[in-house]
């Protein structure tokens, strides 16, 4: 594992300092009675899908996704399913455009903003211990940090705090916009000072506003409540105890660790070549997507998950209180839910971070899992791709037409307000 760490937070004022003192456990166990939450600021929600008897994978349709990003663009696709004990493995292209060799389904990857349910889950676990609460002020434990005080923890986590999202103004251009920041590293305060160059894009406690800037203080927060780096609380809190192999942390560092798929950035310019965009600080994402993992171990992760493997289950329910994204979307704490065509949902993250687009799914029971990759980024046409191969994992075998059509997915992970087609 290649090592990385980032700044700690100061200390807190004496009046939280008994508060945090609490020494961070190597593994997590709910506790046997959990706090009790303040009320939470009301928010519109998502209903719930009905329950529905998912069909087995259609194989065949989810080759012809892979298949169909390479078509539009990408190196490489492949996507695994763990299903109820059975693994299923497909794979199309390359890796590395340079030496030809194939994808393979247990190459490490970077995962973007699958990132932030890791985050999300180490937030939830620190509420379930006591040592933060949903609804107090983001300024209680980062004192003035953020220009509003009505900014809570519950906001960042649901991207209902109003804070823009930096990353559109670093990648309004994004080669140039990667190539400046791709060996820099930030502080996780230089990032919020950019963000609050800009003013609040809703009011806070209302409306959905995806923002990478809730995540890296969110990241903040962790380090702030715990005294370690967000790498440290990463590793005892998840990686070990689920035994994900695959799975790191390296910020500052910029390589990918054992074999890897490389990363390629489509320029804005129609016909430039592509980037080899694999080797990076990832500083411009820290707690919000910097993470590398596998489908082994997102699949491992995701699953267990919703089953109720790492908080108590008042946690995995508030992580479960959905805003709405749009008619098929919600975002609960961290957590992304999708409603497909067959009346399923599903639940897990999105991730693009340069080079690559990553899904991430599981059904409500924790059973069946895909996570999917095309090793390519800023590009609608192979975005687009990508939500087909959660149709096909879970909704199996459809009409031709059905098959074929094409979802408009106009949202990235990264730089949001700046999809390209």
């Amino acid at each position: 594992m290649v090592a990385g760490m980032v700044g700690r937070g100061t200390a807190l004022g004496a009046a939280l300092l008994s508060l945090l003192a609490v020494p961070a456990p190597t593994a997590f166990a709910a506790p046997a009675a959990p706090a009790a939450d303040s009320a939470a600021p009301a928010a519109p929600a998502v209903p719930a899908a009905p329950a529905t008897t998912m069909p087995a994978p259609d194989l065949t349709a989810l080759r012809e996704a892979l298949r169909s990003a390479l078509a539009k663009g990408a190196p490489g696709a492949m996507a695994r399913i763990d299903d109820h004990g059975a693994v299923r493995r497909l794979t199309e292209g390359v890796a590395d455009k340079a030496t030809g060799r194939a994808m393979n389904t247990d190459d490490r990857f970077r995962i973007g903003s699958v990132t932030k349910t890791f985050t999300s889950v180490v937030v939830l676990q620190l509420v379930d211990e006591g040592r933060v609460d949903l609804d107090t002020s983001v300024n209680t434990y980062l004192p003035g940090l953020l220009p509003d005080d009505r900014i809570t923890v519950r906001h960042l986590l649901s991207h209902r705090s109003g804070l823009h999202d930096y990353t559109d103004e670093m990648f309004a251009r994004t080669v140039p916009g990667f190539e400046a920041v791709r060996n820099k590293v930030f502080s996780h305060r230089e990032l919020v000072k950019l963000s609050l160059e800009k003013p609040l894009t809703v009011e806070p406690g209302t409306t959905h506003a995806y923002s990478n800037t809730n995540f890296v203080v969110a990241g903040m927060l962790i380090e702030k409540a715990t005294g370690r780096t967000v790498q440290t609380e990463y590793r005892d809190r998840i990686i070990k105890p689920l035994k994900l192999t695959d799975t790191f942390y390296v910020h500052p560092g910029t390589a990918v660790p054992g074999r890897h798929v490389k990363g390629y950035l489509r320029p804005d310019e129609a016909g430039a070549p592509l980037v080899d965009s694999t080797r990076q600080t990832a500083s411009w994402a820290q707690s919000a997507g910097a993470m590398i993992s596998s489908t082994h171990d997102l699949n491992t992760f995701v699953s267990a998950l919703l089953r109720g493997k790492l908080m108590s289950s008042a946690r995995l329910a508030q992580m479960q209180e959905w805003v709405p994204v749009n008619s098929t979307q919600g975002y609960g704490l961290g957590l992304r839910r999708r409603d497909l065509s067959c009346g399923v949902s599903v639940y897990g993250h999105t991730g693009t971070v340069q080079g690559y687009y990553t899904y991430s799914f599981t059904s409500k029971d924790g059973k069946r899992t895909i996570t999917s990759l095309a090793n390519t980024s800023n590009t609608g046409d192979v975005l687009n791709v990508m939500p087909l191969t959660l149709e096909a994992a879970f909704c199996g075998k459809k009409p031709a037409a059905a098959r074929s059509a094409t979802p408009v997915e106009r949202h990235e992970d990264i730089a949001p307000s700046l999809v390209r087609d």
